[in-house]
């Protein structure tokens, strides 16, 4: 990088909202699981933009289709189709319980349209009294006021006014607890098969089917927010199909497009005859650029070797945090599936995730957290076993310096 184009971390707080708190490095270019920085550091990326570069940086397959696309058309208002996204739309249809998709930009729109979906489904069908949505705490579904209601952490809703109403949160993975609330007013139950930001909490066996039963029973819709467990994430495209348990409407989003912001909601044509046109809309949604280059992502994610190649991935993972704790006993467990992993702290180590991302970071590895004691592994779906085990070596190193203080 020539010395005209660097910045300094130091403009970030002259002119952005501080709404972040990022690493004093600032990346410069990457290519397959490694990024360089400014200076020409390079690091192992365990993170992957928090799971959302599933085939790492500037894979081929993804600079090819943005390549082809960006000589042909950039945009057009949903006044239009195109051929991206009506290919991509049918790719997704095909690998899903789904038989309407509708673009968003994000996890948090998609989940919105979802949402919305769910209401007007339950207004038009059964009338103003159906609208109740439960959620789970510790769950996360996006940061509109809607989803960030919705999801099940406070710290992340508080503090804006009054929130959207007849919401209500029980324990995940507790089901006597919504037999006991859910009822016939109940409009949706929303959740994600594996929790991710409260902390990487997989669903316990017979969870997810005793909460589709429920929802049969009194007439609710089950929506599955796999903005961060979809496209390949947990070694199958989508979590839900591992569990047996098929959702109404479906939230994905962050690796559909590998990178370039992306996000859809899947759901029925039954479900999808309630939006009717100008009950919702998005202006990028469906953008010809991003759809195909998603397009691209979704048919190389589901190549056999790579969905099978996550499940492989995942146990390197385990092998690599197991030899580590074996010599500095701080996890109490690792959690997760494929690669979406979290390894908890134990009780002699609570609260000490951060200090571990910083370490790692110093060491020239990004790895990620799931609250304040969870530290979280969303890599490339296709990492190398080279670079996991760099990796590792790094996060060794990173945790010796925490453990000696």
């Amino acid at each position: 990088m020539t010395m005209e184009h660097k910045v300094e971390r130091k403009l970030f707080d002259e002119v952005m909202v501080p709404c972040y708190n990022p690493m004093p490095m600032i990346p410069d270019h990457g290519k397959g699981s490694r990024i360089w920085d400014q200076e020409g550091r390079e690091y192992i990326d365990f993170a992957g933009g928090i799971a959302v570069s599933c085939l790492g940086h500037c894979h081929p397959v993804m600079v090819d289709a943005l390549t082809e696309q960006a000589q042909k058309l950039w945009h057009l208002s949903n006044v239009m189709t195109n051929a991206p996204a009506l290919r991509l739309a049918k790719r997704l249809t095909e690998l899903s319980f789904a038989d309407r998709v509708f673009y968003a930009n994000s996890g948090a729109e998609a989940n919105e349209a979802a949402l919305k979906l769910a209401r007007r489904w339950a207004k038009e069908e059964h009338g103003e009294h159906k609208s109740e949505i439960i959620a789970f705490t510790k769950g996360f579904h996006g940061r509109t006021f809607f989803t960030v209601t919705v999801g099940g952490q406070p710290a992340y809703s508080d503090g804006f006014g009054p929130k959207p109403g007849d919401v209500t949160h029980l324990p995940y993975n507790d089901i006597a607890a919504l037999a006991d609330h859910i009822s016939d007013r109940t409009c949706a139950v929303m959740m994600e098969p594996l929790q991710g930001e409260g902390g990487i909490v997989p669903p316990e066996a017979g969870f997810l089917q005793a909460v589709r039963e429920l929802c049969d029973k009194h007439n609710a819709l089950l929506i599955f927010d796999e903005v961060q467990t979809g496209n390949g994430r947990t070694g199958t495209f989508y979590a839900y199909q591992e569990s047996g348990v098929e959702p109404d409407i479906l939230a994905t989003a962050k690796s559909l497009g590998g990178g370039i912001p992306i996000g859809a909601m899947l759901t029925t044509e039954r479900l999808a005859a309630h939006m009717k046109p100008g009950v919702h809309g998005s202006t990028y949604g469906g953008n010809p650029l991003a759809c195909a280059v998603a397009e691209a992502v979704v048919n190389e994610v589901t190549k056999p070797e790579v969905l099978d190649g996550v499940i492989e991935r995942e146990q390197w993972f385990r092998d690599g945090l197991e030899a580590i704790n074996d010599k500095y006993g701080i996890f109490s467990e690792v959690r997760g599936k494929g690669l979406l992993l979290g390894a908890a702290l134990n009780q002699d180590w609570e609260g000490r995730a951060r200090d571990i991302l910083v370490a790692a970071g110093e060491e020239g590895l990004l790895v990620l957290v799931a609250g304040p004691n969870v530290v979280r592994f969303t890599p490339s779906l296709v990492i190398t076993k080279a670079d996991i085990e760099e990796g590792m070596a790094r996060l060794e190193r990173a945790i010796a310096k925490v453990v000696a203080g």
